[in-house]
């Protein structure tokens, strides 16, 4: 296992089965920018580098940016997903916690959906009253430009 306070060369690196950026960024799905990303905001700690300053990232590192994309996937905020992880990483936590985090989640995902829906039917309805001929008469334009008719 490569020691923290020495930089290795990649060779070695891959020996010991660190994988380069571009490799972590296929085998979890994490664009190479988020990963960088993820390191600049402290999601992920400190890539290691090698002598020429490549980052490499070891199992237990892609282990990490898999679940951070699963909950980017689950509609989890950065800061929540900070959560998670802390969660994740406490073996003295409580499942409750976890799931008043998701359901949390889900109720904030409803109201979106229903808002969603609700914008949705306003534009079907204008649309409808809307001739959608040569005309310049509009009623779409007419209500959000608030000179309804």
């Amino acid at each position: 296992m490569l020691k923290s306070n020495q930089a290795p060369e990649l060779a070695e690196a891959r020996q010991q089965g660190y994988v380069n950026i571009s490799e972590a960024a296929q085998a979890t799905g994490v664009s190479a920018k988020m990963i960088r990303h993820y390191e600049a905001i402290g999601l992920t700690p400190p890539a290691r580098r090698t002598l020429a300053d490549y980052r490499v990232y070891s199992e237990s590192d892609l282990h990490r940016l898999r679940f951070i994309r699963r909950a980017r996937n689950l509609g989890f905020p950065i800061k929540q997903i900070q959560v998670l992880l802390d969660l994740w990483n406490n073996q003295e936590r409580a499942s409750a916690d976890v799931k008043q985090l998701a359901l949390a989640r889900a109720h904030e995902l409803a109201e979106r959906i229903a808002e969603m829906q609700a914008m949705q039917r306003a534009l079907e309805d204008l649309a409808q009253r809307c001739y959608g001929d040569g005309r310049p008469d509009c009623p779409i334009l007419d209500d959000l430009s608030g000179e309804q008719h």
